[in-house]
């Protein structure tokens, strides 16, 4: 089978093994084929996925010494990343390598993407150095030019309504909201993809439900109606942080830098604005935790934190895995044996279905934005979280 080239996959696999005795490269590929055939069902299998051009050629590099033998496995794939983290994960539980007695563990999951990323950034830059050392005279109009091409093909319209937006806000876990077209261009200049404007002070449906499920910042200009937009969006949407244009300008003028220092400098919206946090209609039942369990799961809460990931946890209270934030809604169904769920990020009602299909008892976010009928989903407040 030809190896598949770096045009070809997505991730690359790669994990340390060490066996007691000495072994040859076709041992340690005999067992990653060998020892995991079966676990992962036909879709996972690696000699079906290497026959489908989903995985590529396997890899192994190896040295002995002492009577041992160490090296590293290396994996390539075409299929997502949660899958090629299973594919991870089962490797791991490979205890034997030829006769030998042998350990694996994953050393890291890495995206080749980034290497192209880099290619073109790189590439790019000096096509653009060498377009302005050729007609210098013509820079400021050509850099003008450039951007206004640049943010017009990535707008985009999103929902019924047809709202301007940057490419990337449906797949961001975080979204920027702002007031309108004029500021959604301006956002896109400058490299904000996840932007989308309201095209007024009516706050239109599509962007009171990706509020719901997506961590939200409302940007706003530096005005009495950029508080007055705040104040209109709590009827109905949910904002996580507010940020605002320095007083008396507008989004729309903002350089990358002004546009920058306005966001770090974003804060939540009971600071912003005491007392405006909608209340629920209904009040929430009182959740009676064990006191062990409570304190595991801020510990792994503690954790997950700035990670965009989520832990998945068994009854005895081990992390069974990792996975990102964006993939637990997809990945949740084909997991078993996982009790509670800790994600850094909100818990949705696409989510809360998941963990019922998979039966989990427990799923703990930072917002919890959904219910469920056997599922227990709970905040880091409840947990006790501060």
């Amino acid at each position: 089978m030809a190896k598949i080239g770096p045009a070809s996959f997505k991730y690359v696999l790669k994990a340390k093994f060490e066996a007691e005795s000495l072994v040859e490269k076709p041992d340690v590929i005999g067992a990653v084929f060998g020892q995991t055939e079966g676990l992962l069902g036909e879709e996972l299998d690696l000699r079906e996925a290497q026959k489908n051009g989903k995985i590529g050629r396997i890899e192994v590099e190896s040295t002995s010494s002492n009577g041992k033998t160490t090296g590293t496995i290396i994996i390539p794939t075409s299929l997502d990343i949660a899958e090629t983290a299973l594919i991870g994960a089962a490797i791991e539980t490979i205890d034997r390598i030829g006769p030998s007695k042998a350990t694996i563990r994953v050393e890291s999951l890495e995206d080749v993407r980034v290497t192209k990323r880099e290619y073109i950034t790189k590439r790019a830059s000096e096509l653009l150095g060498t377009a302005l050392s050729k007609n210098a005279t013509d820079t400021t109009e050509m850099l003008q030019k450039l951007y206004e091409d640049v943010r017009q093909k990535e707008l985009t319209e999103y929902g019924p309504e047809k709202l301007p937006a940057g490419p990337d806000i449906e797949d961001s876990d975080e979204i920027i909201v702002v007031e309108g077209r004029a500021d959604v261009l301006n956002m896109l200049k400058h490299g904000f993809t996840n932007v989308i404007g309201m095209n007024g002070t009516t706050i239109p449906k599509s962007v009171v439900d990706l509020s719901k499920r997506k961590v939200t910042t409302l940007f706003v200009d530096g005005d009495r109606g950029g508080d007055m937009i705040v104040n209109a969006f709590m009827q109905n949407g949910h904002i996580d942080y507010v940020a605002k244009a320095p007083a008396g300008t507008e989004v729309e003028e903002l350089s990358k830098k002004e546009i920058n220092q306005a966001l770090r400098a974003k804060i939540p919206l009971e600071e912003y604005a005491p007392g405006m946090r909608r209340e629920s209609k209904e009040e929430k039942p009182q959740i009676s935790l064990p006191d062990e369990f409570k304190q595991k799961m801020l510990s792994f809460v503690n954790d997950i934190i700035g990670t965009r990931g989520a832990f998945l946890i068994n009854d005895k209270y081990e992390i069974l895995g990792k996975i990102p934030y964006k993939e637990v809604e997809s990945s949740l169904p084909n997991l078993e044996s996982t009790y509670a769920v800790v994600l850094d990020g909100v818990i949705t009602d696409e989510i809360a279905k998941s963990a019922e299909e998979a039966e989990i008892k427990y799923v703990i976010g930072n917002r919890v934005a959904a219910s469920s009928s056997s599922v227990v989903l709970l905040s880091y407040e409840d947990l006790g979280y501060r």
